[in-house]
């Protein structure tokens, strides 16, 4: 198991938030996600470390940004 921390940029209501959640569970491997609307952070768990492009693609799916 893996868990890493991301900081998302744009998120500013609960929609944000679900969109986020829906988009990066559906990338292969992810067991868990948990978005802090306060924080501007999704934290991943998956099963073996994710591209962090393929968690790029997903928030950018959903309408915002990985800070970099």
């Amino acid at each position: 198991m893996t868990t890493q921390t991301y900081t998302v940029t744009g998120m500013t209501c609960s929609h944000c938030v679900n969109s986020v959640s829906s988009e990066v569970s559906q990338i292969p491997g992810v067991t868990g996600v948990h978005v802090d609307l306060g924080a501007g952070t999704v934290t991943v768990t998956s099963d073996q470390p994710l591209d962090e492009t393929a968690v790029a693609a997903a928030v950018d799916e959903a309408g915002y940004e990985l800070a970099r």
